[in-house]
């Protein structure tokens, strides 16, 4: 081969590259917008369920020390934002919740027991088990707010 063949050679072997490259990029935003719109999907199918076992979760961490989960209501709004290194799909839905004081530990007397707290509930999306709720809200902010203090592991996908 001459000089000049070796060059378009290399050139058509770079180029190959390069459009392959593209090519695989494209094919996997694809696959991501088509998991994402599935996701969601399940998500609201899902959302009752995912609900009464946020809950139900919650209760059994014991936190915070000395309430009992009385109830928790849901906005319809949801954010999605995905974790910038394992790109694991998470929802953040605003919560209000109401605790009431266990006896004997000693929030009794505390008269702000009885009143909602306001949170951030968050559902994890597993391909293999679906939607699964984190037990632990983040307390007193709203979804997006909780999503812009992550900022730093996690990239806002959508809202709605």
């Amino acid at each position: 081969m001459t000089t000049v063949e070796w060059i378009a050679a290399g050139f058509v072997f770079v180029a190959g590259v390069i459009i392959g490259a593209l090519l695989a990029k494209k094919k996997s935003h694809g696959g991501r917008q088509r998991q994402f719109a599935e996701a969601k999907q399940q998500f609201h199918r899902m959302r009752e369920q995912l609900e009464a076992k946020f809950l139900q979760r919650a209760a059994l961490t014991g936190k915070p020390r000395g309430l009992r989960w009385a109830d928790c209501e849901f906005e319809n709004d949801v954010t999605y934002a995905r974790d910038r290194k394992t790109r694991e799909l998470s929802a953040f839905v605003a919560v209000s919740i109401k605790f009431e004081a266990v006896p004997g530990g000693g929030m009794e007397e505390v008269e702000a027991v009885g009143n909602a707290k306001y949170a951030t509930a968050v559902f994890h999306y597993d391909p293999r088990q679906l939607w699964v709720p984190d037990p632990q809200p983040i307390f007193n902010l709203n979804p997006s707010e909780a999503v812009r203090r992550f900022e730093s592991t996690l990239e806002p996908v959508a809202s709605e």
